[in-house]
């Protein structure tokens, strides 16, 4: 055997297995995507009698309670503070409450004093309204005692100018608020912060952990006049009654990038009117995998199949959680008829006289509190009513699958066998507590 032979033998192992390793994973990326790519097909069978396929009715395998780590105060805080800091939230209210939530982490991951946050809603609801127009203040600070300080008024050397503005709404990724943050806040003592939409809460530690869970699940309660009226709307509903959180607006549809079929036109024209610069509508393998990903809003038609499917039967008191301009609405309403709205139980006064985050509240207090609540899409508001359902304990949670949805029709499933299909899915995620994904440490997962 010549030496280039023997150098080959002794080290064809090295090239082989790299080789055995590498062909799957370029097999995989090389493919053209199958369809369905995220679940598989049902196995054959009928749907169980309506008796006994009402999703409410099946047994719990494991359940979501709030961790009982975070609801004794953590260690104080030191006495001496690094300065002050104000949250300044944007958007909806629930938006707001979000913003707010990481906010109060961050104070305390700061060692900072928290004045009362700011809420801009003027872009988003074209009014004035602010943190206590909505919030029960002294509620607020008194809750939070021990995890953050939370003042009112500041000194008056602080009071007479601006804080300096920190915004890290645009950030990307994992960042160190202690690096990036305290800096400015030592050297001005007054800081406004507007937090990242998207940052890792699990790497901080325990103390201010406790502190988000706190001010975020404990802490926030409408004011008295908000919730007077949440009352009133509440006992104005039908009892047994069902929320959902229904959407299909224009400017979603159009966010989306999806196409949909069957529309009228005036929901076609409402939704091209939404269209801006980089809303263009997905064609192509781009527009299947997109959907195939649980990307597409349900439609009222669609929303109402999977209802039916999960055994809601159509008799059923259902309050709509939903803001105006809703597209295709009939689609909804000619399969459920007792489907109630704010604007239909409310006096034409007392609606109108409304701020839009007063809308937003009524329809989060009547979500938490309903005998069962359905979302079609798991934003903020879904969330936080997820959330604070499972701190009471409320069980008839549920946030519907478009992912599961848009695979078993691509895989040309209809009907029956399609209503299968989703009771399926649908029972899966909700005996196994996944109806609702909530924070990683303010909730722990316990089998039943």
């Amino acid at each position: 055997m010549t030496p280039a032979a023997a150098w080959c033998a002794q080290h064809r192992l090295r090239f082989l297995l790299p080789s055995l390793f590498l062909a799957p994973v370029l097999f995989f990326l090389l493919s053209p995507p199958s369809s369905p790519p995220f679940v598989s097909l049902p196995a054959s069978g009928e749907l169980p009698p309506l008796s006994s396929r009402l999703i409410w009715a099946q047994r719990w395998l494991v359940e979501w309670r709030p961790c009982g780590w975070w609801r004794t105060a953590p260690l104080q805080a030191p006495s001496r503070r690094n300065g002050y800091i104000r949250i300044d939230c944007y958007g909806g209210l629930n938006q707001l409450r979000r913003d707010l939530c990481d906010g109060i982490g961050v104070a305390r991951l700061l060692n900072a004093t928290m004045v009362l946050p700011k809420f801009e809603v003027a872009a988003y609801w074209n009014e004035s309204s602010g943190f206590a127009d909505v919030f029960d203040v002294d509620y607020f600070i008194e809750q939070t005692r021990g995890y953050v300080e939370v003042v009112k008024d500041l000194p008056a050397e602080i009071a007479s100018r601006e804080p300096f503005k920190v915004d890290c709404s645009k950030r990307k990724g994992h960042f160190d608020y202690v690096e990036t943050v305290l800096p400015a806040l030592l050297e001005h003592q007054y800081i406004s912060l507007t937090p990242a939409m998207n940052q890792r809460r699990d790497r901080n530690p325990a103390y201010a952990k406790a502190s988000y869970c706190q001010g975020c699940y404990s802490a926030l309660r409408l004011n008295k006049n908000v919730e007077s009226k949440a009352v009133e709307l509440l006992q104005a509903i039908p009892k047994p009654f069902l929320s959902l959180h229904l959407r299909f607006e224009p400017d979603m549809v159009a966010y989306s990038r999806c196409s949909y079929t069957g529309l009228s036109s005036k929901s076609m024209d409402s939704i091209e009117a939404a269209r801006r610069e980089g809303r263009k509508v997905l064609t192509g393998d781009a527009a299947r995998l997109w959907r195939n990903r649980g990307k597409c809003p349900l439609t009222p038609s669609e929303t109402a199949f999977i209802l039916q499917a999960l055994g809601i039967p159509t008799n059923t008191n259902i309050y709509l959680a939903a803001g105006d301009g809703l597209m295709e609405l009939e689609g909804f309403t000619s399969v459920y008829k007792n489907t109630y709205t704010k604007s239909s139980l409310l006096t034409h006064e007392a609606f109108e006289n409304m701020h839009g985050n007063t809308k937003a509240a009524l329809d989060y207090y009547v979500s938490v509190n309903s005998d069962a609540y359905v979302a079609t899409f798991f934003g903020n508001m879904d969330k936080m009513v997820t959330a604070m359902r499972t701190m009471q304990g409320l069980q008839r949670t549920l946030v519907l699958s478009r992912r599961a949805f848009a695979n078993y029709t691509a895989a040309g499933l209809a009907g029956q066998q399609l209503a299968k299909a989703m009771w399926d899915a649908h029972r899966e995620e909700y005996v196994r507590g996944r109806g609702s994904a909530l924070p990683e440490y303010c909730f722990c997962e316990f089998k039943l």
